[in-house]
């Protein structure tokens, strides 16, 4: 028999084992120590074949891929050192994700024999059970932790992005409040300690998660009303509880003015506060946030979703169940448009880049016709009289949202 080439590796008997070895060399070490790779077969020819695969893996620079390395183990590593700068809530999701949706199903299987078909069928079964949007979240752990696996030589190529994501379960629609649900909503809140919350929500159209973030320092209760124009009172939203602490995109930072409304809340509100911190002397933690728990410490989603849903269970014709705090977003659209507010207008005042996330998420509630923000508010909710309501709702003033943050110039 000839004997092998340099670099072809080599095949024995291994006695200890009672396989024949294939043994391929990698090279050397940091420390001038041969790195070898050896695969097992019953046979010889069992043998050959895998050198032939060891050989190839070492051209192709996979050699330190091992042939055990799993699904599992690739989507393990990503969560421990993909997501370094990611939130905390953000972790948890994904891991949330993989243990409930991916390793069940694929983790078991060796990445370097996943397939594409492997991958489209468990997608599918997923999709039944399944919203599109959880199924895209899933596609992308996938995705990116074979990515990561790829970038370290375990695999050749990442299967997984040449899959596409059907169509999942119907998710339940966003809803709007009409008119008479919000004033129902509104009365209810009333004397709760989610009253201001959902007040300035639903007339400000302001996202959860830039509410939550919102700082006293931000709000302007009393405007500039001897200016020449008047300045009315406003909120400057520009942060937000995402770990970056900025809003959702640039747009997203803007200045609101208030509803004669919502001042009239803030002002209730700031005073409820005084009395709570006081109430909780050494233990309030002063944050400088608007709303808060009573402890001074920052709201959580569940916080909010479970202090709202108790806050409008006495609503005539609502269930609290079947409302969640992000639709009071979508009911500030719907009322604007149904009062004349242009979608152009909508689309600023509810920060979204362009006018097509308006139209797409709210397009049955959208009729676009002419006027805006807090003097709609005003005139929808009835203004208490107070001196910038009464102003707006005689003048019809556009006050709107301003690019401008805090201390920047104009335009």
């Amino acid at each position: 028999m000839a004997k092998r080439g340099h670099g072809d590796g080599s095949i024995y008997w291994h006695e200890e084992r009672q396989r024949w070895a294939a043994m391929a060399s990698l090279g050397y070490d940091a420390t001038g120590k041969r790195i070898r790779k050896i695969a097992y077969g019953r046979t010889k020819t069992e043998a050959r074949t895998k050198l032939r695969g060891l050989i190839r893996d070492i051209e192709d620079g996979l050699a330190i891929a091992g042939d055990r390395y799993t699904v599992r183990d690739a989507v393990n590593e990503w969560l421990d050192h993909g997501l370094a700068k990611a939130s905390d809530g953000t972790k948890v999701t994904n891991q949330y994700l993989a243990e409930g949706h991916i390793l069940p199903f694929l983790g078991a299987r060796k990445l370097r024999d996943l397939t594409a078909a492997e991958v489209d069928t468990w997608l599918a079964g997923r999709a039944e059970v399944l919203s599109t949007r959880t199924l895209q979240a899933l596609h992308s752990v996938l995705n990116r932790a074979v990515k990561r696996a790829m970038a370290r030589d375990k695999v050749k190529r990442n299967v997984v992005e040449l899959c596409a994501v059907p169509r999942g379960k119907q998710g339940r629609p966003s809803k709007a409040l009409t008119l008479a649900h919000a004033s129902a909503v509104l009365d209810a809140a009333a004397g709760t300690g989610m009253h201001a919350y959902i007040v300035v929500s639903l007339l400000t159209g302001a996202r959860t998660e830039e509410l939550r973030a919102l700082l006293w320092e931000n709000v302007d209760l009393a405007g500039r009303p001897d200016a020449s124009p008047p300045v009315p009172p406003s909120i400057a939203v520009w942060r937000s509880v995402r770990t970056s602490g900025d809003t959702k995109t640039k747009l997203s930072r803007r200045t609101l003015a208030l509803p004669a409304r919502c001042v009239d809340v803030l002002v209730a509100h700031r005073t409820a506060q005084q009395r709570m911190r006081a109430e909780a002397g050494p233990r309030w933690i002063d944050l400088g946030l608007v709303f808060t728990t009573r402890y001074g410490t920052p709201l959580d989603a569940a916080d909010v979703r479970r202090d709202f849903r108790t806050a409008i269970r006495e609503a005539e014709g609502i269930d609290p169940k079947q409302w969640t705090p992000r639709e009071l977003r979508h009911s500030f659209v719907s009322l604007l448009s149904d009062s004349g507010v242009p979608i152009e207008e909508i689309s600023r005042l509810v920060g979204h880049r362009s006018t097509l996330v308006t139209e797409t998420v709210y397009r049955k509630q959208l009729r676009p016709i002419i006027q805006s923000g807090a003097t709609a508010m005003d005139r929808i909710f009835t203004s208490n009289g107070s001196q910038f309501g009464s102003q707006r709702a005689q003048s019809g003033s556009k006050p709107g949202a301003s690019e401008a943050e805090p201390g920047s110039d104009q335009g």
